[in-house]
């Protein structure tokens, strides 16, 4: 790789790496995991970096691995989630109830994301978290726009189950 390329590749990497760690996180639900998730996305890019034509592409690209390993490790039979009645409490500091219920109401979407089957968690990260319109989901999942709406009609009925109340979507 040109030294020019390396250094584009290390600028692009600082700028994404946080974002693309959350967006892992929320496809998984596990820290560690996600950090996998994301180094496996950008070993990708990384190699098919001097190729890329348009760099524009290349947040679709990004997006679009980082999901497809997020569905691929849940597949293998060593990553199967194991579901338990009780949710651990996280640890709150004490700043008051805002943040206890901030707190509260993200572990309980963390929760009812892990129980959401993992091509369904993808579009519903990548359309609600990512803020990704239909089509820009289908792209990033190679799959049509009418399966992404049905993932999502689905993902979002297993997230109201799993949260046993209505789930607002804005969009």
């Amino acid at each position: 790789m040109a030294h020019h390329d390396d250094e584009e590749f290390a600028e692009y990497f600082a700028a994404k790496r946080d974002s693309v760690r959350r967006t892992a996180y929320l496809l998984c639900g596990d820290w560690h995991r996600a950090d996998d998730l994301a180094q496996t996305a950008f070993v990708s890019l990384h190699r098919k970096w001097r190729k890329i034509r348009d760099r524009r592409a290349v947040d679709a690209y990004l997006r679009r691995t980082l999901a497809r390993a997020a569905i691929d490790e849940s597949r293998r039979p060593w990553r199967r989630e194991e579901h338990t009645d009780e949710v651990p409490q996280p640890r709150v500091a004490d700043d008051g109830d805002a943040l206890a219920e901030r707190v509260s109401a993200r572990a309980d979407l963390l929760a009812g994301l892990a129980r959401v089957p993992s091509k369904q968690r993808a579009v519903l990260v990548l359309r609600y978290f990512e803020g990704l319109d239909v089509a820009s989901v289908a792209r990033a999942l190679g799959c049509s726009e009418g399966n992404v709406k049905s993932q999502t009609a689905r993902g979002l009925a297993k997230l109201r189950t799993a949260l046993g109340e209505e789930v607002g979507t804005h969009g």
